[in-house]
């Protein structure tokens, strides 16, 4: 009786662990990828090239492993850059932000080809050849600076930006055509040597010297344009009054001015030297009161 107790417990016992065993396994061959996230599974070691998108996916359990990546934007940041420029120089210091995506179709592709490139994000998913990028951002970070003065460097930060983004670009598209997208390149850093920053100072301070002194050799050159033009004015004047003065205009301001003498009364007119040649029209009826 006792024994038969103990089976029946016992069976319970196994009964149980059997159904903890059952749920366990079929909790794990459950899972559930999320927006922006791609799946990749590999069975027995082998990775499986088709990958799956959002929603609830199940896998053989225990012999099935599944990798979640990040399909969406990846950034990552280069510090402490101290690249060459185009005059020899090393800067002191430049920091790249570097933003990029990988084709969400390609990435179980990606991820055999160059296995171990892959780094763990800060939300627990991978990033799909992360290390890659990350070498060949370097790179195109030092190609692009070694391009550019240093003293042009300051003032060439967004091209700076554009042509690591066009190196990088190209690099990856080498590779792999399709399947890398560098969406931006944000320079967060750019420090040259003190002496050539010095340098720098003195150019920027010298060319607004040279701008201002352009500026005041414009506006003597406006001046002087506008003296001519204004010469050329009176001169213009002057010829007109000086066409128009002919004897007989002149004979006929006279004769004018002596009528209008004699019109108001006047019996005194002072004649001046300079009238030779000239005839006038005297006050007759004064005369004749007189």
């Amino acid at each position: 009786m006792i024994k038969g107790q103990n089976m029946k417990v016992l069976g319970k016992i196994f009964g149980g662990f059997a159904l903890f065993f059952i749920a366990l396994t079929f909790l794990n061959s459950i899972y559930t990828v999320e927006t922006g996230h791609i799946a990749v599974e590999r069975t027995l070691g082998k990775v499986k090239i088709n990958e799956l998108g959002e929603g609830i996916h199940f896998k053989m359990p225990l012999i099935t492993h599944k990798d979640i990546y990040v399909a969406k934007e990846i950034n990552f940041t280069l510090e402490d850059l101290k690249p060459k420029a185009a005059d020899n120089l090393s800067l002191k210091d430049l920091d790249v932000t570097v933003y990029y995506k990988v084709m969400p179709t390609a990435i179980a592709e990606t991820e055999i080809k160059y296995a171990g490139t892959r780094a763990r994000g800060s939300e627990g998913a991978w990033y799909p050849a992360y290390g890659l990028v990350h070498q060949e951002a370097r790179g195109a970070a030092y190609d692009a600076v070694s391009k550019i003065e240093s003293l042009e460097l300051h003032k060439s930060r967004d091209q700076l930006a554009i042509a690591i983004a066009e190196r990088l670009q190209a690099k990856l598209e080498k590779s792999d055509p399709g399947v890398f997208t560098v969406s931006r390149v944000i320079i967060r850093a750019l420090n040259t040597d003190p002496s050539i920053e010095q340098s720098i100072q003195l150019a920027v301070q010298n060319e607004k010297k040279l701008e201002a002194k352009r500026l005041e050799v414009e506006i003597a050159r406006q001046d002087a344009q506008i003296e001519i033009e204004r010469s050329k004015g009176i001169a213009e004047a002057n010829r007109i009054i000086n066409v128009s003065l002919t004897p007989e205009y002149l004979q006929h301001e006279i004769n004018s001015a002596l009528q209008s003498f004699a019109d108001n009364g006047g019996s005194v007119v002072v004649i001046p030297a300079n009238m030779q040649g000239f005839d006038m029209i005297l006050d007759t009826k004064s005369l004749k009161k007189q």
